[in-house]
């Protein structure tokens, strides 16, 4: 008998998840936006689009320290990070939308570019030096320690 896909145990890769590096990418982020949006004259642009990097970086150090929570667990489950996820993400793009709403005057939609953004910058932070592992040791990934993935 199999087990249900709820049901079976969670397991993760070690990421090259860096958040000091992504916090320093995010405030380059919020710097370029800020000057770019003070040159057009619409300078809560590039607040807002800082704010939602911001909003962006939480979520990542959220699912951080739930995969870390859940996966300390004897018996870990793919249901109950996919709640916490669904919850996360819930509140997430609430904050993101009613800030959206709110300051629509004031280009408050820069919080949602903001999250799609980081998104983007998070996926490339984490994927590149998975490829250059992957170049280095080819698919041999056993061989590979935690303490390697993290150069």
């Amino acid at each position: 008998m199999t087990t249900p896909a709820q049901d079976a145990p969670l397991v993760f890769p070690s990421v090259a998840f860096r958040p000091m590096r992504l916090l320093i990418v995010c405030v380059a982020l919020t710097g370029v936006a800020l000057l770019a949006s003070g040159f057009m004259g619409h300078i809560f642009f590039g607040a807002f689009f800082g704010v939602g990097l911001g909003l962006g970086l939480l979520n990542a150090l959220l699912v951080r320290r739930a995969v870390e929570a859940i996966t300390a667990e004897d018996h870990p489950l793919k249901k109950k990070m996919a709640v916490n996820s669904a919850m996360r993400l819930l509140v997430i793009t609430a904050i993101g939308l009613t800030i959206a709403i709110v300051f629509k005057k004031h280009d408050g939609l820069a919080v949602l570019f903001g999250l799609a953004i980081f998104q983007a910058v998070l996926v490339m932070s984490t994927s590149i030096p998975v490829m250059k592992k992957i170049r280095a040791n080819g698919l041999d990934v056993e061989e590979v320690s935690a303490s390697e993935s993290k150069d």
